[in-house]
């Protein structure tokens, strides 16, 4: 199985997959609501504006599983998102991460070590995955890396597509 093969379901309830994605890079990452490290929407929705014209996309996928910091129902996650952090990037359906539950993608990406070559379990919300055009896992940042952190930026340039 490939990355573009993931079955999804938006937010808003739609199927889709990440073969919709297909010649972008991406940066994939666990997100909640009511979490210390919540405030980094900020960077990931700059990440977004900044690279969006060049083939780059923010995927975010709301998670629970951490102290319940993710509680709310889509509708309320959207309105939260947008309301608070103005997110434009897309959000999908509440997911586990972890554990006997988790969601194939998140089966594919806990493969994949970050840099100290570490792999296994999700630590904690908003822990990050670049992916590139071809659905490959690049790099892998956990959750207190700041999504607009030089490492990140250098990660997610070295897979723009062109």
């Amino acid at each position: 199985m490939t990355l573009p093969d993931v079955a999804l379901r938006t937010l808003g309830g739609e199927e889709t997959s990440l073969d919709a994605f297909r010649g972008r890079a991406l940066l994939v990452v666990n997100v909640a609501s009511k979490c210390g490290l919540t405030p980094q929407y900020e960077g990931l929705e700059r990440l977004q504006v900044t690279y969006a014209d060049r083939g780059f996309t923010v995927l975010g996928f709301p998670c629970n599983q951490f102290a319940g910091q993710e509680p709310g129902s889509s509708e309320e996650i959207a309105t939260f998102c947008s309301a608070t952090y103005g997110v434009t990037f897309p959000l999908f359906e509440k997911i586990d991460v972890n554990g006997e539950g988790r969601h194939p993608l998140y089966a594919a990406l806990a493969a994949v070590p970050d840099d100290d070559g570490v792999a296994g379990d999700v630590q904690w919300n908003f822990e990050k995955f670049v992916v590139s055009p071809e659905g490959e896992v690049q790099r892998r940042f956990r959750p207190t890396v700041d999504p607009e952190a030089a490492e990140v930026l250098a990660a997610i340039e070295a897979v723009l597509p062109g």
